[in-house]
């Protein structure tokens, strides 16, 4: 699988990499021998990214994924995790977690100091059992982001000129504070969940991408199903946006995408996996995965090269910014 250098890096990321909050049990239970064949299928399918943060499951997918990459040579992989919550433990009482189906045995303390952010990464390797990461993003800072800005990506940079990290950057579904990270740091990458997808990608046109391109930093595309709503070749009953029940609007407009991709031969999460990547500062684009037959299916359809005139048909429809790279 071809792979990307992040920014002005030495690190590289598959194009594909395997996002971490499905196997923390994102709105359904899920045990360790099923998260475990869905990252053993990741790691035989060619992908060498994998990407996690505390917030997923309160530990669960940190550990999950750690179980996988420990038995592998550390050369061979690229992880990256997150700080901005730090987790402590508290009695779960029969409560269940968030939006994770897991036992609230620990609560969530939004910290972006240095000090937070030291604890985290501490915390985090221990989870892991691995000695360090290559990326580490800002989590969700968009609430906090002056905190974040002032003492939170300092830290990240002081980690960085250690050699603790590799990389360092933001990861959040808000462009305007990711732009400004560009712009006011001397950060490597950003992760944008959800904004730079088939379905909706207007606002990174006009502020993030042509930052990063200016200044040289990279892009993992993540959550291009848009949390469900293009996973499938038609959207599903009670496909999800944004994590909630998808608009009426939004399940028309996806139908229409589905429309033309079906009129080329192509299905919706084909075209939603490799939308991102024609554009020129996207290094990767990272899918939440639970299941090995999930992984299977959508290395397969990443891996299917797709007629140039469905972008060109997309465009006439209105469906396709104008300013969205014309060519892969």
């Amino acid at each position: 699988m071809r792979a990307n250098r992040l920014g002005r890096s030495a690190v590289e990321v598959t194009e594909l990499g395997f996002g971490g909050g499905s196997i923390g049990g994102l709105y359904a239970p899920l045990d360790d021998a099923t998260a475990a064949g869905a990252l053993a299928a990741a790691w035989d399918a060619g992908i060498r990214y994998f990407d996690t943060a505390p917030h997923y499951g309160i530990g669960h997918s940190e550990r999950r994924t750690g179980g996988l990459l420990r038995g592998k040579r550390r050369e061979e992989f690229t992880l990256s995790t997150k700080v901005g919550r730090l987790l402590v433990e508290q009695d779960p009482a029969g409560r269940t977690d968030e939006s994770f189906e897991v036992p609230a045995t620990h609560r969530r303390v939004w910290d972006f100091t240095r000090d937070g952010v030291l604890r985290s990464v501490e915390d985090s390797l221990d989870r892991m059992g691995l000695d360090r990461v290559d990326v580490l993003f800002l989590h969700d800072a968009e609430n906090h982001f002056e905190e974040a800005l002032r003492e939170g990506f300092p830290a990240l940079a002081e980690l960085r000129a250690q050699g603790v990290v590799g990389t360092v950057g933001a990861g959040m579904n808000h462009t305007a504070e990711l732009a400004r990270l560009v712009r006011e740091t001397d950060a490597d990458v950003v992760m944008l969940a959800g904004r730079y997808t088939l379905l909706e990608h207007g606002d990174p046109l006009d502020d993030l991408l042509p930052a990063c391109v200016e200044r040289g930093v990279s892009v993992l595309a993540a959550s291009v199903f848009n949390s469900g709503l293009l996973a499938a070749e038609r959207p599903a009953e009670g496909a999800r946006y944004d994590y909630a029940p998808a608009p009426d609007g939004l399940l028309r407009r996806a139908h229409r995408l589905a429309d033309v991709c079906e009129s080329h031969g192509v299905t919706l999460p084909q075209a939603a996996m490799a939308f991102p990547l024609r554009h020129p500062a996207v290094a990767g684009v990272v899918l939440g995965m639970r299941t090995a037959e999930e992984v299977r299916r959508n290395v397969a359809a990443f891996d299917t090269a797709l007629p140039g005139g469905l972008w060109d048909d997309l465009r006439g429809e209105g469906l396709l910014d104008e300013r969205a790279p014309a060519a892969g």
